[in-house]
């Protein structure tokens, strides 16, 4: 299955200055994210990593944060969005970005911001987080995930891939699918950063 865009015939995204790679826990965003930005040698940020400490131990005890609760983080990751632009570097940062109100708040009016979905079932994606024991977010929050999910529709531009494929495979789908294939460095050169999870 290849990737899917959202674009429209007559109007294309300019070429991105930075790439959001969205989706529900565990469906991968952090490791194809950080493949990316290797293959691309742009900056790469996980925006788990932003939130504020309360909103961490929220998660870490089962509870789903509010919107209240994110906005402080959704800031946040717009200003490292903003803080990549203004100094005219490339950048890639893996987000949750469920809903489209937060969507909003981080692309707004940022043409040069292009989100790719990583899209999977709640059962593959269960299965995947029963392995993962290093992660803050418990199975349980899943459910309430995908019920507060808002896939992002055609006028958003995504770029829509499958996470049934290997790691490598969705790194290749989304540059054929961005045209920069050619703007990559040689596959030999995307080795695995330490940590990343697959």
């Amino acid at each position: 299955m290849s990737a899917q865009t959202g674009s429209t015939k007559d109007r294309s995204p300019p070429s991105p200055a930075v790439l959001i790679v969205m989706g529900v826990s565990g469906s991968g965003k952090s490791t194809i994210g950080a493949l990316l930005a290797s293959r691309l040698r742009w900056e790469f940020e996980d925006a788990d990593w932003l939130h504020p400490a309360a909103n961490v131990e929220k998660m870490h005890s089962g509870i789903p944060l509010t919107d209240e609760d994110r906005r402080p983080w959704l800031d946040a990751v717009a200003a490292w969005i903003d803080h990549c632009r203004r100094s005219r570097e490339h950048g890639i940062i893996a987000c949750s970005a469920l809903k489209r109100r937060y969507r909003d708040i981080l692309i707004g009016g940022r043409a040069d911001v292009r989100l790719v979905y990583l899209k999977g079932t709640e059962e593959l994606i269960a299965r995947r987080i029963a392995t993962r024991h290093e992660h803050f977010m418990p199975p349980s929050l899943l459910h309430s995930q995908f019920e507060a999910l808002e896939e992002p529709g055609p006028e958003e531009h995504p770029i829509i891939v499958s996470i049934e494929p290997r790691p490598h495979q969705i790194v290749a789908r989304i540059l054929s699918a961005l045209n920069m294939v050619h703007d990559a460095p040689p596959e030999q050169a995307s080795r695995r950063p330490s940590g990343v999870r697959a």
